[in-house]
Formats: structure tokens, sequence, C-alpha cells
């Protein structure tokens, strides 16, 4: 309840101008629902222009989809009600199933396509001869509604999601900076864990904000490529640094005097060049000239220390590549902002950009638990009759899509529904005496100037934003689907009604068929990252590294995001995650030296099948002989002098078996007689 800041003020204002100007010209072009146009300007809107203007792309994508499978379905089972309500029911459940599958902006099209379907078409399913006028009529209300919304929110001080979207990256190279200090020079160890949740979640987050990029209004929108490949890097940088940290621990512990002091040396010249904004082209050829001095040589008498080294700076050449280019691009984009270069052709791997995790699972349970709740309340609205059922089906379809990405949608739509009930007052007010009382326009934007101003500043908070929206939706929502020219008590009694009857059953059901805990979350999480390595090891092609690095990384910002108040548990689960994102890097490197490992007699499949076995196991049981798999095609690795092999193999023997003995090379009478 804090006073409000100009931008707030400023962003009401704008909300409500784009809401008064779409509910004008809805009025004077004579359309049959103006209230429809209104409460759209509003849901559009978002304090940053670019997000506006793609929630306008992809809601009159999903308005217009949504509008003509209404056009399909009504005319073909009009006669038969219950045919009708179940052919409903299941479009929207797989419309909601198909947005849970693409965890970027472009879902609200299949989450609008669904509800939209079931706002027309219930409505009129007593007069299925009027479906084609209603759908037209919504579609021009509601993409009445999303120009203004646009036109106001690009014109009138547009706030760019550019400097915002900056100012992440920024803070996610900072994050990383701070992992690569901590991990180089042995820095506490609870710092390493904050800097790398931080810079998972950092990423994670860019990659969906950038979907709205090529809608902004700031020149940014011309370097989306750049930005995504910065992200792909910094994506590369946690299973890197992850790994850095861990056998520099390692070797301090098992062989200290192996971190000479060259290497400490090297490590903390790679500190402080990663500080620099723009570090010099011959510092960064020296850097890779000593990791390259300090590489150990490979062979048959390799210890394990020596094969840690040799991890190690893999690992950290691997890290000053990715680094350097992340600067490199970063900087890029500042010229190009400033006018000081032309805009890079940077062509980045779009399967990496949109390789997030999906539960396929949760997605079908929120599919089928809207399924059910449509139904249950169809049926009741044919079986009773009800005048205004319709809404019922109505409600429960709009709000078993809107929550379903939460892992317990329950106390979101309780919260919407605790919210609506509050509205109903100031709905009742507008419906039966403001609206019947004015008789021109501006008597009318001056009687809903009060509320609707005061509720965009909450609007426009991350804190009460929900809130704020459920009131606005309560209200505009009610004289949206009322004839605000004939309304009456008795009518706004049902209507209100149905809709509260639709939010409990989107409540209850939602309940018994979808929520899920916190902690059953991450153990889903879990075992898709072991899933994941389980495909790594059996797919018929190398795996793609950025799209792997992309998946695992976002999952790992999830369990950080609903662990994070956990306890000894979240850390436990975010390192097992950490653990699986090294090893499918280590995956990912071998198989991509697989065909000439097979050339050279070294057969990787048979080590390759048994990993896989082991994941498909539940965590916790011991491999069996998959140490010694391991340590066999190692002694060979070494055998033939092959060091990218060694170092992966390395990699991936200290991540699956941190507390085995050490590697140890044959002895000569182990050898067999040639």
């Amino acid at each position: 309840m804090t006073r409000p800041d100009r931008s707030e003020i400023l962003y009401s204002f704008k909300c409500f101008g784009a809401a008064m100007l779409a509910l004008y010209v809805a009025f004077r072009i004579g359309l049959p629902r103006p209230f429809w146009a209104m409460m759209t300007a509003y849901v559009v809107a978002n304090p940053l222009s670019g997000l506006v203007r793609s929630k306008a792309v992809y809601r009159f994508a999903g308005t217009l989809l949504g509008s003509g499978a209404t056009v399909l379905l009504v005319p073909q089972l009009g006669n038969s009600p219950e045919l009708l309500s179940l052919a409903l029911a299941g479009w929207v459940g797989a419309c909601l199933y198909l947005s849970l599958l693409d965890r970027t902006p472009r879902s609200y099209v299949f989450m609008l396509a669904g509800y939209t379907a079931g706002l027309i078409a219930f409505p009129v399913v007593a007069d299925p001869s009027t479906v084609f006028d209603v759908a037209l009529a919504r579609v021009e209300e509601i993409s009445l509604g999303i120009a203004c919304a646009t036109l106001i929110h690009s014109l009138v001080f547009p706030q760019s999601v550019g400097p915002v979207l900056l100012a992440r990256v920024d803070h996610a190279i900072d994050d990383a900076r701070r992992w690569i200090r901590e991990a180089l020079t042995a820095a506490p160890e609870q710092q390493g864990k904050h800097a790398r949740w931080s810079l998972a979640g950092d990423i994670t987050e860019l990659r969906v904000m950038s979907t709205h990029l090529p809608f902004d209004t700031s020149h940014l929108r011309w370097m989306s490529g750049s930005m995504q490949a910065l992200h792909d890097q910094l994506a590369l940088m946690v299973p890197l640094l992850s790994a850095i940290e861990d056998r520099l621990d390692t070797l301090r512990r098992l062989d200290p005097a192996s971190v000479t002091d060259d290497w400490q040396a090297l490590l903390a010249d790679i500190a402080q060049w990663s500080d620099q904004t723009s570090p010099s082209a011959d510092k960064t050829a020296r850097l890779r000239a000593g990791i390259k001095r300090l590489t150990p040589a490979i062979g048959r008498d390799a210890s394990w220390s020596t094969l840690l080294q040799l991890n190690l700076a893999t690992r950290l050449h691997a890290l000053v590549d990715a680094t350097e280019t992340c600067l490199r691009l970063r900087r890029r984009i500042d010229d190009v902002l400033q006018g000081r270069g032309p805009i890079p052709s940077v062509r980045p791997d779009r399967t990496a950009a949109s390789a997030l995790h999906l539960d396929h699972g949760l997605a079908l349970r929120s599919a089928f638990a809207a399924f059910i709740a449509i139904l249950v309340c169809s049926a009741f609205w044919i079986v009773t009759g009800w005048p205004s059922g319709a809404a019922a089906p109505t409600m429960a379809a709009v709000f078993c899509c809107f929550f379903a990405t939460q892992d317990d949608p329950v106390p979101g739509i309780r919260m919407f529904l605790n919210y609506t009930m509050l509205s109903i007052p100031i709905s009742a007010f507008y419906l039966l005496v403001v609206i019947p009382s004015v008789h021109d326009f501006p008597l009318l934007m001056l009687a809903s100037a009060p509320i609707f101003l005061v509720l965009g500043v909450f609007a426009g908070r991350p804190a009460t934003g929900l809130q704020a929206m459920a009131v606005l939706f309560g209200v505009a929502g009610m004289m949206g689907l009322q004839d605000t020219g004939s309304a009456d008590m008795l009518s706004f009694s049902n209507g209100m009604l149905a809709q509260l009857t639709g939010l409990g059953a989107a409540v209850f059901f939602t309940r018994l068929l979808r929520s899920v805990s916190t902690r059953r979350v991450a153990h889903r999480l879990l075992r898709a990252g072991r899933n994941e390595l389980v495909s790594m090891s059996t797919s018929r092609r190398p795996p793609m590294l950025t799209a792997v690095s992309a998946r695992m990384l976002d999952r790992i910002a999830q369990l950080s995001s609903r662990l994070a108040t956990a306890g000894p548990e979240h850390d436990t689960s975010g390192n097992n995650a950490l653990i699986d994102l090294r090893i499918g890097l280590g995956v990912a490197q071998l198989r991509a030296l697989q065909t000439g490992l097979e050339q050279a007699g070294l057969p990787l499949q048979p080590l390759l099948q048994q990993l896989a076995q082991h994941y498909r196991q539940p965590a916790g049981v011991p491999a069996t002989g998959l140490l010694d798999a391991v340590d066999t095609l190692l002694r060979a690795l070494c055998a033939a002098h092959l060091a990218d092999a060694g170092a992966a193999l390395a990699g991936i023997r200290r991540n699956l078996f941190p507390a085995a003995p050490p590697y140890f090379p044959p002895s000569p009478a182990a050898e067999p007689s040639r």
C-alpha cells in the first residue's frame, strides 16, 4: 500500500486511456459487447511495451484460432449440447496441453485458442445459428482492445524491454564473473552456491524474455541473434565452472602438490582477466598459451592426478573461450546500440533456443483436470436448465488455463475467486446503477476513472498485479458477459453465481487431479535429468551440446526456485542436478569423438549402454560393473594418447564415482604379452 510513483501512475493512465479508447470505438461502431474491448485492453497491458506488442500478436492469433474452431464445431454439434460440451472440453484440454509444451510466451496462442472457444460457444448453445455473428463480434471486440492497447503503450512514453533485458544480461555476466573468482581462488563455498543458483535462474529467465525482443520498440530488437548466442555461451559456462570447481577441490584434497605455483598463478590470471570488460587479445592468447603449457601429456602411465589436471585444463580452455565470446558479444551489442558498428549477422542454434525442460505428464494432468471441470459444469448446466449456466463451464475453462503452469494452481485460483467476490459490489454498482444512469460517453468515462485508475496502479506492481487484475477481470468481465442495456438484479445475480460456480469447479478438480507438491516436482525434475542422460547415451546421433546444456540448466533453475527454502534438501537436489549436467557435458564430448574412437579400435558403445542402464535405475542404486568398464576404457585411451577423450572420460568417472578410490594406471605385470 505504498504511495504510487510516477511510472506506476503513468502506467495506470496509459491502461485507462487504452481501455477508454477501445470502449469508445466499440460504442461508435455498434459492437454488441463493447466492454470486451475494454477488458482486453487491460489484459494485454504490461509496463514494458515490447511485452504488450508480443502479447497482442499472440492473443490475436489465439483468438482467431479459437473462433475458427467454434465456427466449425457449433454448427455440427449444435443440436446435441452434450456432444458439443464434450467437444469443447476436449478442445480446451488439447490446447492447454499444447500451450504447456511451449515454455515461451508463444504458448499464449494455444491457451487463448482453448478458452476463447468456450467463451464464444457456450453462450450460443441455445441458439447455434448465431455462432458466426457472435464469433465475428468477439474477434472484432478483442482485436479492437488489442489494437488500442498496442497503440497507446507503443506511442505514449513507451518503456522498452531492451534496457531491462540488458540489465539482466549484465547481472548474469556479473554472476558468472563472481563464480569464476570464487571457483579459481578457493572462496567460501556458500558464496559459490549463491552464484550458481542465481546464474542458472538468470539464464532461463533471459531465454524466455528474449522471445519478446523482436516486438520491442528499442534497437535491441535487431540484435536478437547476438542475444541468443550470448545466452548459449552463458549456459555452457555453468557446467564448465561446476567441473572446474570440483576438479580443483579434488586435486587440492588428493594431491596438493599437483596444484603448483604455476597453476595458482594461471588461475589468478584467469580470474583477473574475466573481470575486464574488454580484455586484450594478447592477454587472452597468453592465457591460452599458459593453459597449454600446463596441460600434462597423457600416456600409459598417467596417474589419476594427471588425468584430473588434463580435465581441468580442457575445462579452463573452454571457459576462456566461452567468457571471451560472452564479452565480445556484449561489446558488440553496445557498439550497435551506440551506432559504432553494423548489425552483426549472428545465426545462433535455434534448437538450443527452444530446448527447455518440458513435463508431458503434468501437462496431460492439467489438460485432464480442465476437461473434467468443464464437463461437470456443462452437465450441471444442461441438467438444471440454468439460464445463466453457460458462464460456469466458461469460467472453469479460463481459470484452469490461467494457472496451469504452477505446481499447485489451487492457491492462485482461490485468490482469484476471493478477489472476484470482492469485485461483486463494484460490478453491481456499475452494471445496475452507473451504466443505466449515464447518457454519454464522457460521463461514463468520468464515472469509471476512480476505480480503474486506482486498480491500474496496483496492476502494474508485481506484488499486487494478480489481485488487481482479478478485480478488474470481475468488473469488466461481468459487464462483457451481460447485456448492459437490459441487465437487472436477477440476471446479474445469476451471471455472477455462474462465474463463481465455474471458479469453484476449477479449484475442486484442479486440487483433485492436478496439484502436486514441491517435493514431487523436484523428484520429476531429477528423474527427467537422468532420462536425458539415457537418451544421450542411446541416441543414434550425437547430442547437441548447447541444447542439452540449456535444457539441463533449465531444470537446475527450476529446482533452485522451488527448493530455495527447503534447507539441506535444496543443496542435495541442486548438486545432483549439477552433477548430471557435468556428466552430460562429458557424454556429449565423447559422443562427438565416437567415430574416431571406433576407427582407433576403441568402441564406445558398450560403455554407453552400461551408462544408460545405470541411469534407468532409481537414484542411489549401485552401478554394478560400471566403474570397471570406465577404468578399462580409460586405460585404453591413455595408452593410445587420446587426450580429449581421456579428459572427458576422467570427468565422467569423477562425477559418477566421487567416493571411489583413485584411478591407477596398469602395472607392468598386468600388461598382456605380445
